[in-house]
């Protein structure tokens, strides 16, 4: 099956995004090919992936070198000014009694909330400052998020499934939610057909509350991974389920107690207004945080590949990461609540930098990738965001092939 006939197939989209989502299908082949004029510097492709891989491990070099006791610094003075958004957000939204002061107090909440979520917790988690003397609760073992997604079950789901094998069927479970497939790999079910809607509706307004049901297993249960087995949980005896559901309520109890329960109970007779300022500072962490994610690698020109594939080279690993990645272009503020996931493309290839360390070496990054023929891409945030919603579109459709078929599901 050639790639036009494959982009035939998922020609069907929302209005306004089909052409496009057409467009990039059929310009896309191999997703690692270098075009003529870069594969006539070397002489095979196994060298290009090592001259990759050496332009790669010297940025890497270069900018590890520089995290230090500024770093910490940084992340303390993000955590200081999360806490006193948070009191001005919370205090705001308790003694106002007119919309403005209100929602001033929503926003400043939600600013805590997505700061907390992104820079400093994603950034945690990933373990950018365990290295450091005097980390103390920054350290990815002993971090405690403040989001209702359980630590632990985290880390093994992202760092090491999704960080591990991006866009790889069989082991990165992220190439679905629920009912949800972002790529091909992921066979076609009737529950596919309003997958667009439910994620508008569902899972991007509920964003932390759906992910703690993916990485610790709960949507196994529920759900299953739509290829005939579970994405995290071994089986489906008692014990297994039991557990599952010990990971996920351990953190939804007392986060959701502390956001819908203390602080309303705090208000007396205004519970009602605190609990609907918690409430909207909720959503608008989670629009905006399922917004910046599903731009990272949902896509027709994001490659994908079938269950089995793997890297023989570390060159190679790194073009398939950029591959499978989009980076999308917002300003220096905006770039702070996405935690850096902007440059995705960066954030995969050193996942243990801290996020300002990314914008440091982005240029190099991109030159690097230009110089050996891997894809670099980055539009601007609403582009790219629409690209993703008209694939996520698409893929409600049968495919008319099989996963893993197409030329882009090329094994590396």
């Amino acid at each position: 099956m050639t790639e036009q006939v494959q982009a035939q197939n998922r020609a069907s989209t929302v209005p306004g995004l089909g052409e496009r989502a057409h467009r990039a299908a059929t310009t896309v082949a191999d997703p690692l090919r270098a075009d003529s004029a870069i594969a006539q510097r070397f002489a095979s492709d196994d060298e290009r992936f090592e001259s990759f891989g050496r332009a790669i491990d010297a940025i890497r070099r270069e900018a590890e070198a520089s995290v230090g006791d500024a770093d910490l610094r940084h992340v303390k003075r993000l955590r200081r000014l999360s806490r006193g958004l948070e009191v001005t957000g919370r205090a705001a939204i308790h003694f106002s009694f007119e919309p403005l002061g209100f929602g001033a107090g929503v926003i400043a909440l939600w600013l805590h909330k997505q700061l907390e979520a992104t820079e400093i917790g994603h950034t945690a988690l990933h373990g950018a400052y365990d290295k450091l003397p005097g980390v103390g609760r920054f350290h990815s073992k002993r971090f405690r998020w403040r989001t209702p997604i359980d630590e632990e079950s985290w880390r093994y789901g992202h760092n090491v499934r999704h960080h591990g094998a991006t866009n790889v069927a069989g082991h990165d479970a992220d190439i679905h939610f629920g009912p949800v497939r972002l790529t091909h790999e992921t066979p076609w079910r009737p529950a596919h057909r309003f997958q667009l809607l439910y994620a508008l509706l569902m899972l991007f307004p509920n964003f932390g509350f759906v992910m703690n049901l993916h990485f610790t297993g709960l949507a196994d249960v529920y759900e299953g991974n739509g290829r005939g087995g579970m994405d995290f949980l071994p089986d489906r005896s008692r014990k297994t389920i039991a557990e599952a559901h010990w990971k996920a309520l351990r953190k939804y109890a007392p986060y959701y107690a502390y956001e819908y329960a203390l602080w309303p109970a705090l208000a007396g007779p205004f519970w009602w207004k605190v609990m609907l300022g918690n409430y909207l500072s909720e959503v608008l962490r989670d629009l905006y945080s399922a917004a910046t994610i599903f731009c990272g690698h949902v896509g027709e020109e994001a490659a994908s590949f079938p269950e089995g594939t793997k890297a023989r080279k570390r060159g190679r690993w790194y073009a398939m990461q950029a591959a499978a990645t989009y980076n999308f272009r917002v300003g220096r503020l905006r770039s702070v609540l996405c935690g850096g996931l902007d440059l995705q493309i960066e954030h995969h290839l050193f996942n243990r930098l801290p996020p300002h360390r990314l914008r440091e070496i982005a240029p190099k990054v991109e030159r690097a990738c230009r110089d050996h023929g891997v894809p670099y891409r980055s539009e601007s945030w609403g582009k790219t965001l629409l690209g993703a919603l008209a694939h996520i579109q698409a893929l409600s459709k049968p495919d008319g092939v099989s996963p893993g078929t197409a030329e882009t599901a090329v094994t590396a």
